[in-house]
């Protein structure tokens, strides 16, 4: 009976979605979109998107499914699509922007994703349906756009400010209280290496025929899997260790920290800078759509079914009794 529901459900995905969206919606088309995609992992490696990829869940050594959930611009959840395991964030994106433009019947709407997920490629199909888009820009992004002097590091500030190139708009902030998590993270770090630096000068001074060299490689990979050897290096002089910190590069590493870029083809005339940052800030509702679906009581994780059809169904099951959780909560 339980495969019987699950194909049923199957066959009937759109239409269920497509009434669901029309009922909120009250007739109107959305006209923005939020969406992103998770993973998880499964019980049973025969599942029919099964395939290794990056784990969300941190279960590397199991076979997984992407799930990708397009939200309206409340956060209430539209429409759910599974991917197989290996299938990259950007790669899911095309069909959403299919699903918005032929089901749904958009004309004009704006898209909402992050980073990873509206990249050139991305950018490029929402242009070619007349959509339009809210992300933001990588590390890297930013640091070429400065060099470009498209942008000027003295306007990251607390206020939002605003430059605008080739009908591209840039929002850029920086966040104070971020940028005091990541100098502290920094700082946390180094005193990681510090310790086992003197643990290590300790075991030299107590073993003569210790290797230096050895103790070196020691601290060298700690500070590798730290990330954190473009400002820190060990050195060893005779028998003893010491750090030594690039003041230049670490001021460069820093120079961004709680700083970031929203990135918009959104008019002046019909979003401001507040409402495009606002509208970022709401794929957060996206992503604690995925921590209640994943870690709370609707059990998305971990899968069992192993035909298409069923784990189509199981994703969409997780999807309505979300919304039922949301109107439950409203209430």
């Amino acid at each position: 009976a339980l495969s019987a529901n699950q194909w049923w459900l199957s066959e009937r995905q759109g239409k269920l979605e497509d009434g669901l969206c029309r009922l909120r919606q009250g007739g109107r088309t959305p006209q923005l979109f939020l969406y992103d995609v998770t993973s998880t992992y499964l019980v049973w490696n025969k599942n029919a998107f099964g395939d290794y990829g990056y784990s969300r869940d941190g279960n590397k050594g199991k076979k997984q499914i992407v799930v990708g959930l397009l939200c309206d611009e409340e956060g209430e959840p539209v429409s759910t699509e599974v991917f197989r395991g290996n299938t990259a964030d950007a790669a899911t994106f095309a069909s959403q922007v299919r699903k918005a433009a032929e089901r749904f019947g958009c004309r004009r709407v704006t898209f909402v994703g992050d980073r990873g997920m509206l990249r050139s490629g991305q950018i490029e199909q929402l242009s070619r349906e007349g959509f339009h888009y809210i992300t933001a820009i990588t590390k890297p992004q930013i640091k070429a756009l400065v060099a470009r002097g498209v942008i000027q590091m003295d306007l990251f500030e607390e206020e939002l400010s605003e430059v605008e190139e080739g009908g591209v708009r840039y929002i850029l902030r920086r966040n104070p209280c971020r940028a005091e998590e990541m100098a502290a993270t920094r700082a946390d770090k180094q005193r990681c290496v510090e310790r086992l630096v003197e643990k290590q000068n300790d075991y030299l001074r107590h073993h003569p025929r210790a290797r230096v060299s050895t103790a070196q490689t020691r601290v060298r990979e700690k500070i590798e899997r730290l990330r954190i050897g473009v400002w820190l290096e060990v050195q060893a002089k005779e028998k003893t260790l010491r750090l030594c910190v690039d003041e230049r590069a670490l001021q460069e590493v820093s120079r961004l920290d709680g700083c970031y870029v929203i990135k918009s083809d959104l008019p002046k005339d019909v979003a401001s800078k507040e409402t495009l940052h606002d509208r970022y800030k709401d794929l957060a509702e996206v992503e604690q759509a995925f921590r209640t679906c994943k870690t709370v009581h609707l059990e998305l994780r971990p899968v069992h079914v192993r035909t298409a059809p069923s784990t189509r169904a199981h994703a969409l099951v997780v999807m309505l009794a979300y919304m039922i959780r949301r109107e439950l909560s409203r209430a």
